[in-house]
């Protein structure tokens, strides 16, 4: 009993460790980066996550009782779909922050942009000279897509599946099925973008104190046992006559 409980204890850990916090997006393809005949081991499992989870299906009644091997198989099926549908390659991951991070600033210009009367292609046109970057390069490639007379719902849904550009992707398409206007939407979106960038930003302060205090009591603990403890009981142990 022992030797299955760890085995199937190791396949939980293994695949919730290929799972990340980040929902599964398609990866924006680089030109002149990576190994053109390698793909990323979360891509893999991401790719093979059907297979991988029958074998978890089976591991269960294979390595344990009948009586708990059906539910812990189910188990570890669905924690490994889980797991291998949220993978998400490193390189997307970074990208994914990145744009986070300038997206606040960006959808606020953007938002300038039209409500000063900028048709939306012009304004991201104009977005994307006034700040260079990764995020402002999406945007250039959706105005490119727009000015070659692609459907704009067509633009957006593909712009909405650009890491971190979800939110701004969505906005921009529900603006058009709903023939409100773009540039509220934008400006609501960038108050809720700059809302959530504030709250981060306290969130990791709040913890910084957290993340020290954990160092700091690994090394205090110890010379305090040893200098403020220790001798107290040696001498008491020393008092006793032991």
């Amino acid at each position: 009993m022992t030797t299955p409980a760890v085995v199937a204890a190791l396949l939980v850990a293994a695949a919730m460790a290929v799972g990340t916090r980040s929902r599964a997006v398609l990866p924006v393809a680089r030109s002149g980066s990576g190994d053109a005949g390698s793909e990323p081991a979360p891509a893999l499992v991401r790719r093979h996550r059907m297979p991988l989870a029958v074998l978890a299906a089976v591991a269960g009644p294979t390595l344990l009782p009948p009586g708990w091997g059906i539910p812990v198989g189910l188990g570890l099926a669905v924690a490994v779909w889980w797991a291998g549908s949220r993978a998400e390659p490193p390189g997307v991951r970074r990208e994914r922050a990145l744009v986070t991070r300038e997206l606040p600033g960006v959808v606020r210009l953007l938002a300038v942009a039209l409500a000063a009367g900028a048709p939306v292609g012009l304004a991201l046109e104009q977005v994307a000279d006034a700040l260079p970057g990764r995020t402002t390069e999406l945007l250039r490639l959706s105005r490119g897509r727009l000015a070659l007379g692609v459907p704009p719902e067509q633009v957006w849904a593909e712009l909405a599946r650009q890491p971190g550009l979800e939110p701004l992707g969505r906005a921009l398409a529900r603006a058009h099925r709903s023939g409100g206007g773009v540039a509220d939407a934008a400006l609501r979106l960038a108050d809720d973008l700059a809302r959530e960038a504030r709250l981060a930003v306290e969130d990791r302060a709040r913890t910084v104190g957290i993340r020290a205090a954990v160092p700091l009591g690994a090394c205090l603990l110890p010379a305090f046992l040893l200098v403020g403890i220790v001798p107290v009981v040696v001498a008491a142990a020393q008092g006793l006559g032991w």
